[in-house]
C-alpha cells in the first residue's frame, strides 16, 4: 500500500492495517559518466516496491536529498545536504509516522552515507517513542559478497563500490535505459580490502577513484537479475523475520 493514494477518509483505517512503515532512502549523487545521479533514489524506490504485499507494509515517498561524502560532493550533480539537516529532517518525519500508530519502521537504504544518519535517528526517536522498533536494510548487503564471482557474471573484482558494477547492474535490472557504460568510460580498481575484518575507512579521494570506481564493463542485465531477484528475497525473508 502506498501512502500517496490514500484518501484522507480512509487514513485512519487503512494505516492501522499497515503492519509497518517505509521509508526508501536515496540520494542524488554523481555515480560515474555511465550512470543516472538519481540511482541510489531509483533502487530504493526499486526495492520498496518488491516487497512482499502480504507483509502489509505502508510505502512512503523516497528521500532524495541527503548528506554526501567530500569525495563526490564537487562532481557534477551531486547535491549534498549537511547531515545535522538531514538528521533532524528524517527525525520529524519517522516521529510523524509513529504519531499516527505505526510502531515499526523499514529504513530502506541504498545511499552508503545514510547509514550513521540513520542509526542516530533510529536510536533518538525509539528513546521517545519505546515500543517502537527500526530495521535499517541496505539493499547491497542482502546479496552474499561472493555469490556473482561464483556465477560467473563478475571476474577479478566485487564489484561493489559506489557505480561499480554490482550496483549498476542491478539499476540496469530496473531500469535497462538508464545504465550505458561506453568503450571510453575508464575502469578503476580500488585498493585490496586492508583486512578481512570489518572496518571503516573515510578518504576524500580514494586510491582508484573518479566519483566511481569499479570495473564497469562488466556491468550487464543479466547480472542485474540475479542481484534484484536474490536481494529482494533475502530482503523480504529478513522483514518476515523481523515481524515475528
Amino acid at each position: 500500500m502506498n501512502v500517496m493514494t490514500i484518501h484522507g477518509r480512509d487514513a485512519g483505517k487503512l494505516m492501522a492495517q499497515a503492519r509497518f512503515a517505509v521509508v526508501p532512502l536515496g540520494s542524488i549523487e554523481y555515480h560515474g559518466p555511465h550512470s543516472p545521479l538519481g540511482t541510489d533514489v531509483l533502487l530504493a524506490q526499486g526495492f520498496a516496491e518488491r516487497i512482499d504485499p502480504d507483509l502489509q507494509p505502508l510505502v512512503y515517498p523516497p528521500i532524495p536529498y541527503t548528506a554526501c561524502p567530500g569525495k563526490t560532493r564537487d562532481y557534477p550533480g551531486t547535491i549534498s545536504i549537511r547531515p545535522s539537516v538531514f538528521i533532524e529532517y528524517l527525525t520529524d518525519l519517522t516521529e510523524g509516522i509513529c504519531s499516527s500508530g505505526i510502531r515499526r519502521i523499514l529504513l530502506l537504504n541504498a545511499h552508503d552515507a545514510n547509514m550513521g544518519p540513520s542509526r542516530t535517528v533510529a536510536e533518538a526517536v525509539t528513546a521517545q517513542y519505546p515500543d517502537a522498533g527500526f530495521l535499517l536494510v541496505n539493499w547491497w548487503q542482502m546479496v552474499e559478497t561472493g555469490l556473482m564471482e561464483r556465477k560467473g557474471l563478475f571476474h577479478g573484482t566485487a564489484g561493489r563500490g559506489h557505480g561499480g558494477p554490482y550496483e549498476m547492474s542491478a539499476v540496469k535490472a530496473m531500469h535497462p535505459g538508464l545504465v550505458e557504460v561506453s568503450d571510453s568510460d575508464v575502469e578503476l580498481d580500488s585498493c585490496p580490502p586492508l583486512s578481512p575484518l570489518p572496518y571503516v575507512l573515510v578518504e576524500g579521494k580514494p586510491q582508484g577513484w573518479d566519483g566511481y570506481t569499479g570495473r564497469i564493463k562488466q556491468t550487464s542485465l543479466e547480472a542485474g537479475k540475479v542481484i534484484v531477484e536474490e536481494a529482494s528475497r533475502q530482503m523480504n525473508m529478513l522483514i518476515r523475520n523481523w515481524l515475528k
